[in-house]
């Protein structure tokens, strides 16, 4: 059974953490916009050659790589928060659920 604490805890901690599942949100987002630019701007410097070799260029510059890796980073943090969300609204929501089973029972 779950426990009215157990709930209240699970609320609280939505609460606390609904501003850090939105600031990894917006790194990612930051980042998935800010990879494109990157990429226009390494382009246009890329060596002379055919388009086909400059893309290729732009894609393997360590600049681009490292942003990668901050993309890979904030989806993860991202996703773990949006998870742990989900759990505690699941929670909320059982409890919800097996009250208002008690209260038909009754």
């Amino acid at each position: 059974m779950i426990e009215l604490d157990s709930v209240e805890r699970a609320n609280d901690w939505m609460r606390d953490n609904s501003i850090h599942l939105a600031q990894a949100k917006a790194d990612r987002i930051y980042i998935e916009r800010y990879l494109k630019s990157k990429h226009g701007a390494l382009f246009l410097s890329a060596p002379e050659g055919s388009i086909a070799s400059k893309e290729a260029w732009a894609y393997q510059h360590s600049d681009y790589l490292e942003l990668l890796d901050g993309l890979k980073a904030a989806v993860e943090k991202e996703t773990e928060l949006q998870h742990k969300y989900t759990a505690a609204e699941v929670k909320i929501a059982i409890w919800r659920t097996l009250q208002a089973n008690q209260r038909g029972l009754v």
